[in-house]
């Protein structure tokens, strides 16, 4: 671990490679697991200014979660996070007609519906962030259905800070990011 400003970041996400590989997962992180997307607290409201927009993008499964349970919800572990449907999917998931896993909410951007390309949570996984009162951690997240992703990362030769630049920059700035290339630079060299 390496202090950079107010964060605090592992040197995994410097040490591994990863590129995600939707032919082979398919998307699984979107719609496997036991909670929602991790949202920041202006996300919530975000998410609901623009659900009107982004509803005709959504599944009618998603979108009767979404009416049911609202678009956020607060997880077990009392953090706002994005509502699934059938315990397992994000509500925002859409699929295309190969069976990938989409985003709704990012396909409601790319359209120009709306100016918000997706939660961050998202936008920077397998980064997972955790603010802290003072720090904020910086680590990778490992989870074996991103495999492929590893593998394909590593044949590019494309580590994971490189694959979430534009997420990062988003997160933590130009300056932050710029800086981190430098530590990574001398990590890697050193």
């Amino acid at each position: 671990m390496f202090q950079l400003g107010k964060t605090i970041v592992s040197e995994e996400i410097i040490e591994n490679d990863f590129v995600c590989n939707l032919n082979a997962c398919k998307g699984a992180c979107c719609v496997d697991g036991e909670a929602g997307a991790p949202l920041e607290d202006k996300e919530t409201e975000i998410l609901v200014d623009i659900y009107s927009r982004v509803k005709p993008f959504l599944r009618p499964e998603g979108i009767a979660e979404i009416e049911k349970q609202g678009a956020f919800i607060r997880g077990e572990d009392g953090e706002w996070e994005t509502p699934l449907v059938n315990g397992s999917e994000c509500a925002y998931v859409i699929f295309d007609d190969k069976g990938i896993t989409k985003c709704g909410l990012e396909e409601a951007y790319n359209q120009g519906a709306t100016k918000w390309k997706k939660p961050v949570s998202c936008h920077l996984y397998p980064i997972r962030v955790r603010e802290y009162s003072e720090l904020t951690a910086v680590n990778y997240h490992k989870w074996e259905i991103c495999d492929p992703a590893c593998s394909l990362g590593n044949e590019l030769k494309v580590p994971i800070y490189k694959f979430v630049k534009e997420a990062l920059i988003r997160k933590f700035g130009k300056k932050w990011y710029s800086e981190l290339e430098q530590i990574a630079l001398e990590h890697t060299n050193g």
